[in-house]
């Protein structure tokens, strides 16, 4: 088609996109990327590595920043396959080879994992730096812990063959679905759980309660009773037991869904979910056994994350966030701890702040050598101890408004003060960010605090949602893809999206 449109055109070849055209555009929009990250204040990564549909193992890395806008950026930043072992050094070291790549080291950079075994020693490694485990992460562990309780994992394997044998099965679908007619239901689907995700099987259950009446009237049809003797459905004692585990794990869901947004920040709302959940999930006199044993196991398995250091800076985030300043989780004397640490972070920012505005000495003097055309003037006698008075203080006294000098612990005091009085914003009315934004020149300090702190994410999901687009790239053009080429077009596929 080319050919007869223009027999000169040469059509570019797949060399050519790979090793010219893709590396040139990937280097420009890098160039854009690492400008944007070096005018943020901190910059914060997650980290996770997945298995390709080839079974070749990499592992993404994002970054995370708050912009002058006050809009929370993400950036993949890179896409490296793995091949050493999966140890917390191997992986510390990739992480200390990215933050040298883009220029991150004095970015104060905090870095985001899961809580994979080997990520005890990556913290280890990357000693003098934020690490936090996901959140979301350690969700799924204490969900998971519940779920394999004898008695839920039982229930779950019936409801699981209920619905794989709807799956699998033609003619079983098409009797569910006239049944579904019939009862006017929702024409559903069932859904069947993945094992690595937890949340699955609360879904499973909580479709197979929506649509109970259709399959217990499809597996007693005449068309699926002569085929399919083995399946049937669960009695009246199970359903009120899948009822009771879907709403005692309810809770578990929601938390989880809050903190799977990219949006908005998320390392300031684990502090106050962690509470809360381990509130929600004290027993309870009028709890039947089953509801008595999937919330000691929750409630025991939160219970000993986040006992180490991390508490504290989670605790400081918690207080940033206009909508947790409160702090209604913590005793009072603690809360004030995290208020005067707060107080001196900001103070501490200020002063850098200003060290770093400072002019160059000797910049004016040069600037008005310069500027020979403009004809200097006597100076006006003064008489000499007034001039010397006006020398000492002359910038408080002078003629006008008092101007009132204060400290900058003071003004990190007095900022503090306002900000605790100020009401809460409500958790319905919008995003922190968009909070600090408009209140910025109110509190000045505690503004470029809350940029360093509202960075951080507290879950790693940014990283593995490159995967559903990676598995496509990877599996459909291993051929003649290397691992450079992917860690290109990954990169491209969401910075240029982004």
């Amino acid at each position: 088609m080319i050919n007869t449109l223009d027999p000169r055109y040469v059509i570019p070849t797949r060399s050519y996109m790979t090793d010219k055209a893709v590396p040139r555009i990937y280097d420009k929009v890098k160039d854009n990327v690492k400008s944007a990250l070096s005018s943020a204040p901190r910059v914060a990564l997650t980290c996770d590595g997945w298995t390709s549909r080839a079974t070749e193992v990499f592992v993404t890395i994002t970054c995370h920043y708050v912009d002058e806008e006050w809009e929370l950026m993400l950036h993949v930043s890179q896409t490296r396959a793995m091949h050493e072992s999966h140890t917390g050094s191997n992986i510390a070291e990739l992480l200390k080879a990215a933050l040298e790549e883009w220029d991150l080291v004095s970015k104060d950079p905090a870095i985001v994992t899961d809580n994979a075994a080997n990520k005890d020693s990556i913290a280890a490694e990357l000693a003098g730096m934020l690490h936090f485990r996901c959140f979301a992460h350690t969700l799924n562990l204490a969900s998971q812990r519940a779920l394999k309780l004898p008695a839920v994992a039982r229930l779950l394997g019936r409801v699981r063959r209920i619905s794989t044998f709807f799956k699998r099965s033609t003619t079983a679908s098409y009797v569910l679905r006239q049944k579904q007619k019939l009862l006017e239901l929702p024409e559903h689907k069932l859904i069947t759980d993945v094992v690595t995700r937890w949340n699955s099987a609360h879904d499973m259950l909580e479709r197979f309660l929506e649509q109970q009446p259709a399959v217990s009237a499809a597996l007693l049809s005449n068309e699926l009773r002569k085929t399919e003797k083995e399946v049937c459905t669960l009695c009246e004692s199970e359903i009120t037991s899948a009822e009771e585990i879907v709403d005692a794990m309810k809770p578990m869901k929601i938390a989880t869904l809050v903190m799977s947004k990219e949006s908005s920040p998320t390392l300031s709302v684990v502090a106050p979910l962690h509470a809360q959940l381990i509130q929600d999930f004290q027993e309870s006199r009028a709890d039947s056994e089953i509801v008595k044993e999937i919330k000691a196991a929750i409630c025991q398995d939160l219970s000993k994350r986040y006992m180490d250091q991390q508490k504290e800076t989670m605790y400081v985030c918690s207080a940033l966030d206009p909508r947790f300043k409160a702090l209604p989780f913590l005793p009072d004397d603690e809360r004030e701890e995290i208020y005067l640490r707060i107080t001196a972070e900001a103070r501490r920012i200020q002063e850098l702040f200003q060290e770093e505005a400072e002019v160059i000495p000797g910049e004016e003097d040069n600037h008005v050598e310069d500027k020979d055309d403009i004809p200097a003037s006597p100076p006006p006698k003064k008489k000499k101890d007034l001039c010397c008075l006006a020398d000492l203080l002359g910038s408080t006294y002078s003629a006008g408004p008092v101007v009132r000098h204060r400290t900058t612990q003071a003004q990190a005091e007095e900022e503090m003060s306002r900000y605790k009085e100020a009401p809460p914003l409500s958790l319905a009315e919008g995003s922190p960010l968009s909070w600090w934004k408009e209140h910025q020149n109110e509190y000045p300090l505690m503004s470029r605090l809350a940029k360093v702190y509202l960075c951080i994410p507290g879950t790693s999901v940014s990283s593995e949602r490159v995967f559903s687009t990676a598995g496509d790239i990877v599996t459909a053009q291993r051929s003649v893809l290397s691992s450079k080429h992917v860690d290109q077009l990954l990169f491209l596929n969401k910075n240029l999206k982004s």
